[in-house]
């Protein structure tokens, strides 16, 4: 599995993920719900499911604990005590 990242965006397979889909998988990552994310990021519910979907298939997995774990492996995400997100 070749991992592919760039300054202006994360690619994975050719799939960039945008800053807000980070953001998305950030607050994903610190258990944060649907309801949560939306209230954080001021934006609806729905577009928070469209992004963890986007993320989803752009990441190749299945289910929320594989974007999880994929974004551990790819270096989005760092275990850290602070629930900031880091842009």
């Amino acid at each position: 599995m070749s991992t592919l990242l760039s300054i202006h965006g994360r690619l994975y397979n050719g799939n960039c993920i945008t800053n807000r889909e980070h953001e998305v998988l950030q607050l994903i990552a610190f258990e944060s719900t649907s309801q949560e994310i939306a209230k954080e990021l001021y934006i609806s519910n729905h577009t928070v499911i469209s992004h963890r979907k986007n993320l989803m298939e752009k990441l190749e997995v299945k289910n929320t604990a594989g974007l999880v774990r994929r974004g551990f492996e790819l270096g989005l995400l760092t275990i850290s005590s602070s629930h900031a997100i880091a842009s």
